[in-house]
């Protein structure tokens, strides 16, 4: 969990609550059109996600108790329910039966006088081992970081590990009479983000947890989710990223190349600013866990660059992470927040502020003699597109121009499969989100001559909020006999890229305008093929209109 003063973090410590106190200030004014929106009002609507999953109004960032339980994703997040911008972070709540079409519900744990509630995770207690539960039942436990103000016994920012159980299927949460259930010895102002697992070797609880500031993910270990035993640390020698924050830490083991008896434990760990696209980003390592100690391999040198770490996403809008707990069959199911802390302040969208990225699945393959993650849309997703019609062109050449594709493969919200064959092109890709005139769309090409894939949103329509909001982002990615295919996820407000069966994504958000829905190709100094091209349009609503997959649980909020 990150907060917006954090970006400051190079100043003297009393220069960032004022710089982070200015900033609030101008947020809050820049929020204010949209606090006064009529009924009748839906704000920026061009750009609400279709596929994507956004509160109706305010504030949103990190994902949270991620969690599977009786029939249904739950989707916990930072949240504020008073605006749109960050400050009072309660943890709001999304359902769905099937990580597609999400229920908005009432905010689950609200910010008090005395604490706010970051990020954290849930876990379904299956045997009752906290006792939270009645008897014989299985009580949902949030596992989440307090943030103590002024009167809670903690000084003032303070961040400790606390707990709030639900015996109703995470309708309502309760807190625990003796939190917090985890403090450091001196107490910390950047200990958070604590992710639980059940380690079933040891049979017992596992957590991951950081400090933040220190570039350190501890580990510790419970038999009962209340009292917590420490492990141990991970960290990195001679950390390049020194004044950046490690944040949003998962521990969790994949089979690798689909053998479930030779396993690997995988730790994901978000960092910001110093992503391999700029600002925020997840990076992985892949080692081995003894149930005491997780030790990495292949880790880059010391004083490397980002390029040599290995990231979950290498656009610029994937941050925060994680996977959710219970998930059907065993699938390492991840989620993560589609925005970067660089800019997320100040993305033009009313009456919200925040996305989540396209739920994905997990794998682990050797890939160049390493093992890799691999990523791909999850199944529900496939099955959507693949029960749309669609328009689909077996061969296209082109020769040092840009060719329009038919008609009936305008839109804002699809679905894009194509494979890519450079030949003797310089560059070839394709361009989504286009402008009638040319002028204007996301492009996505191949360099022959450097072996990247590239998306380049410079020219993808409304770009000037911030100068941070940066223009063009870079995989390597060497062709496979000379062709390379992409599945390309386009929404209301952005562009996801799954490149080479999912040895790489980039994700990036766009805010074009309504109108600019054409797709062309092009190749740029020589000839390239196209082939296999199939476009799924998946959203029959009107530009400007709220998706029909969307809907708020109207009711009283839970209490805290």
């Amino acid at each position: 969990m990150q907060d917006p003063h954090h970006r400051f973090i190079r100043t003297p410590r009393f220069l960032s609550a004022l710089l982070f106190a200015a900033l609030t200030v101008s947020v809050t004014a820049c929020a204010t059109p949209s606090e006064s929106l009529s009924a009748g009002d839906t704000g920026t609507s061009q750009w609400r996600s279709a596929l994507h999953y956004t509160p109706q109004r305010n504030w949103m960032n990190d994902p949270n108790g991620l969690v599977y339980y009786k029939g249904l994703y739950h989707l916990f997040y930072q949240y504020n329910p008073n605006g749109n911008f960050w400050g009072d972070m309660s943890w709001g709540h999304a359902t769905s039966p099937d990580l597609v079409h999400w229920n908005e519900q009432p905010v689950a744990m609200y910010a008090n006088e005395i604490e706010e509630i970051f990020s954290g995770s849930i876990v379904v207690d299956t045997h009752n081992t906290s006792g939270l539960g009645p008897a014989n039942s299985s009580p949902l436990i949030a596992l989440y970081t307090s943030v103590y103000k002024a009167g809670s016994g903690h000084a003032p920012g303070t961040q400790a590990q606390s707990l709030a159980y639900s015996t109703d299927d995470g309708q309502t949460w309760h807190k625990y009479s003796r939190n917090p259930v985890l403090t450091l010895d001196p107490e910390s102002n950047n200990f958070r983000d604590p992710k639980v697992s059940w380690y079933a070797p040891g049979g017992y609880w596992l957590m991951t947890t950081v400090v933040a500031d220190a570039h350190v993910v501890k580990m510790y270990r419970s038999d009962n989710l209340i009292d917590w035993a420490f492990l141990s640390d991970f960290s990195l020698r001679g950390i390049p990223h020194q004044g950046t924050l490690w944040e949003m830490p998962d521990l969790f083991p994949l089979p690798l190349d689909g053998d479930s008896r030779h396993q690997k434990w995988v730790m994901l760990v978000n960092v910001n600013p110093w992503s391999i696209a700029g600002g925020s980003g997840a990076m992985y390592f892949v080692g081995d866990f003894d149930g005491r100690t997780f030790t990495p391999e292949h880790v880059a040198p010391t004083g490397s660059d980002p390029s040599q770490y290995q990231w979950l996403d290498h656009g610029a809008d994937y941050y925060a992470a994680g996977t959710f707990a219970n998930a059907p069959d065993g699938i390492a199911l991840t989620i993560g927040w589609m925005s970067n802390w660089d800019y997320a302040d100040r993305i033009p969208t009313t009456p919200w502020k925040g996305a989540m990225a396209l739920p994905r699945a997990l794998a682990l393959k050797t890939i160049d003699g390493m093992p890799r993650l691999t990523f791909a849309p999850v199944e529900q997703y496939a099955s959507l597109v693949r029960e749309r019609p669609a328009t689909r062109i077996k061969e296209l050449a082109v020769w040092s121009t840009a060719k329009a594709l038919d008609p009936s493969t305008k839109g804002i919200v699809q679905n894009i499969d194509v494979t890519i064959s450079p030949r003797s092109a310089q560059r070839a890709g394709l361009i989504v989100r286009g402008s009638a005139s040319g002028d204007l769309g996301t492009r996505i090409f191949y360099d022959t001559t450097s072996q990247t894939l590239t998306l380049d949103r410079s020219k993808s329509g409304e770009t000037n909020f911030s100068s941070a909001f940066s223009k063009q982002h870079i995989v390597n990615l060497p062709l496979e006999n000379g062709k390379l295919h992409l599945t390309v996820v386009v929404d209301r407000n952005s562009v996801e890229v799954f490149a080479d069966n999912g040895r790489a994504v980039i994700t990036d958000l766009i805010f074009p305008a309504p109108a600019d829905n054409r797709m062309s190709v092009f190749a740029d100094h020589g000839e390239a093929m196209f082939s296999d091209i199939v476009v799924t349009n998946l959203s029959s609503d009107k530009p400007g209109t709220r998706p029909s997959r969307w809907r708020a649980v109207t009711g009283a909020a839970s209490a805290d």
